[in-house]
């Protein structure tokens, strides 16, 4: 579903030319679920915008179920991650003029789905907010506010999701409950996980952790509590 063939991000700072990312290529199968840890600085947020064709690299290329994103220009990048991808953000992201049912309905509605709002009602409960689907983002608390986030995740039916530090903002208890909603509704649909985080117990029950330090991968360990017979009989191959 994504692969990444030696990626490498370099910027231009005032004291000159910092690289971010070095010779980076990972593989993630259609419904895996893979964590993407490091310290602060490792280059985690920045190789999970890059493979979501949030930004472009300096070399090296992501191909997202088949599509290379570099024989793409930025309208039709855009195009595929309408089409392919769904964001949990720390900070949310939820469009504040919006109430909860507007937010989750958005993506529905640009595939031109009429049944945009039966949808959307129907995640809201999934979620646990049937009853606050009127609410606007600021009469939300934090946890309620990122599971408005999950649903409208995946209310696009993106068959892949990137989630960049889910449950950062959160304290540990609603965090927690956030993680078990999230992997609970990604198994339902299928759907193929990304996630960066600073929490290994997170990182711990997705199928891969992918290990950064410094720009580059360091360790890409399956986890054999939770990976899928196959991806362990594979490993023992190898």
């Amino acid at each position: 579903m994504i692969k990444i063939e030696h990626l490498t991000k370099r910027v231009q700072t005032s004291e000159g030319e910092l690289v971010i990312l070095k010779d980076v290529s990972l593989a993630v199968n259609k419904a895996e679920t893979v964590a993407i840890v490091g310290a602060s600085g490792s280059g985690k947020s920045t190789l999970l915008g890059l493979m979501a064709g949030l930004d472009t690299s300096s070399s090296g290329d992501v191909i997202l179920d088949g599509h290379r994103l570099s024989e793409l220009d930025e309208e039709q990048r855009a195009m595929l991650r309408g089409q392919l991808v769904g964001f949990v953000f720390q900070s949310f992201q939820l469009l504040p003029s919006l109430t909860a049912l507007e937010n989750v309905m958005l993506p529905i509605e640009l595939k031109n789905d009429e049944r945009a709002r039966e949808k959307a009602t129907v995640l809201l409960e999934r979620v646990g907010l049937g009853e606050r689907s009127h609410h606007y983002p600021n009469q939300l608390s934090g946890g309620e506010q990122q599971r408005v986030a999950i649903a409208r995740a995946f209310a696009s039916e993106a068959q892949i999701l990137f989630a960049d530090e889910p449950t950062g903002n959160l304290d540990s208890a609603t965090g927690a409950k956030i993680i078990e909603l999230l992997f609970s509704l990604n198994k339902e649909y299928a759907t193929t996980l990304v996630l960066v985080t600073h929490d290994e117990r997170l990182a711990k029950q997705c199928h891969r952790t992918v290990r950064l330090v410094a720009g580059e991968i360091v360790s890409d360990e399956i986890n054999t509590e939770t990976a899928p017979q196959a991806a362990l009989e594979g490993a023992t191959h190898d």
